[in-house]
């Protein structure tokens, strides 16, 4: 594939778990309706028949790539407001059936913030769940916490920092025999490896666009079909109700574009993802021997992710002295110091090893040569900040 003409004169791009380029075929799929199709799709005349069609077939690729029907997809902004509609909306619309809830504590603030809104603002109790040290939940640890007031639990699918993958099928079928519903945000996985509904027996499944080559502002939730939710935003009748506002028609045709190509080169993505990663993983412990170590899970993974704390050095540091190479620690960085990521904090990681931590993702564009040159380029900063001290 050519380069993206978006990273062809910048620095070597690793973040692709931050987000992704838009695929040049999706810009040109969501152009027309920027442009000549602008018609409101809610319209009786003639404008409004090509968007009204255009939103119809884009609710069928991302269907198709969830492996459910098109009916039980609802557009959304982002991926947080799905996050939202999902776990608010279920709350809200069934709260007489329970009023506990069920998470972890390594998920997107996403999540967390709108369970401590529920807590604050309706009087629900939620349940944070710790993770093992490899961000995994246990799911003895989810049935150990339901009970008879349990009525949702929210696990995300692949942690955006390590990369570790939930065992989601499992929690499933675990909520399921205690009549519990469950939401999975599966914002980083979703066109990365299989997200099929039924396969891993979820009600409610959040999807973002920017993760997935399409633009910011454009996301999606898969709803089981008969389960009821208090909609995220109020108005019309627009997306069966749950979230009311005139259609972003391009940006929605943009994400059923981004899903119908995720869907045809997924299996060879994951695999040479898959090589990608192992090769930059082989190359810094090559050229830092002893002084790499992987965070989260070795195998049960998405197959873009590496996130390695070198020891010695603050990874901050090092990516601000490698200005060759866009990436992120995974950590948030203050004005006056660097704290450590919480998610590896909460896999039991020390505070040192943590602050060490360079979250390395790989994407669509990302070559051999991107990979042998950032290794080459980390060791060589690595090493000149050793030798400063």
């Amino acid at each position: 594939m050519n380069m993206h003409p978006g990273l062809a004169y910048g620095p070597i791009y690793l973040d692709y778990n931050a987000t992704t380029p838009v695929d040049p075929a999706v810009a040109d799929a969501l152009m027309p309706y920027l442009t000549q199709q602008f018609g409101n799709p809610s319209s009786t005349h003639a404008y409004a028949q090509m968007p009204r069609q255009a939103i119809v077939r884009a609710r069928e690729q991302v269907a198709h790539l969830l492996g459910c029907q098109a009916d039980e997809v609802i557009f959304t902004g982002c991926g947080s407001e799905s996050d939202t509609l999902a776990i608010r909306g279920v709350a809200l619309a069934h709260q007489d059936s329970g009023k506990h809830i069920i998470t972890q504590v390594t998920e997107h603030p996403a999540v967390i913030n709108v369970c401590h809104s529920l807590e604050r603002l309706h009087g629900f109790r939620v349940t944070y769940l710790p993770v093992d040290g490899s961000g995994q939940v246990k799911p003895a640890d989810v049935e150990a916490a339901i009970d008879a007031d349990t009525l949702l639990v929210t696990m995300m699918h692949a942690n955006n920092e390590t990369g570790t993958l939930q065992p989601i099928a499992e929690i499933a079928e675990i909520a399921h025999r205690h009549g519990v519903l469950i939401h999975t945000d599966a914002s980083q996985s979703v066109g990365k490896i299989p997200t099929r509904v039924e396969e891993l027996g979820v009600d409610l499944l959040t999807v973002a666009g920017h993760k997935l080559y399409a633009p910011k502002g454009i996301g999606a939730l898969y709803v089981r079909r008969g389960l009821q939710l208090e909609p995220a935003i109020y108005g019309g009748g627009q997306e069966t109700g749950r979230r009311a506002g005139t259609e972003n028609v391009a940006y929605m045709v943009g994400l059923g574009k981004a899903a119908e190509l995720a869907n045809a080169q997924l299996e060879q993505s994951r695999k040479q993802l898959c090589l990608l990663r192992d090769q930059l993983h082989r190359r810094l412990e090559q050229y830092l021997p002893g002084q790499v170590m992987l965070n989260g899970h070795s195998v049960q993974r998405l197959p873009n992710t590496l996130n390695v704390s070198v020891t010695g050095v603050v990874g901050e540091e090092v990516l601000r002295a490698t200005p060759q190479i866009a990436s992120s620690t995974g950590s948030a960085c203050h004005e006056e110091h660097t704290e450590p990521s919480g998610v590896l904090l909460a896999m039991g990681l020390t505070r040192e090893r943590a602050l060490g931590a360079l979250r390395l993702t790989l994407g669509r564009w990302s070559s051999e040569q991107d990979v042998e040159q950032a290794a080459t380029l980390l060791a060589q900063t690595v090493d000149s900040l050793r030798a400063r001290r």
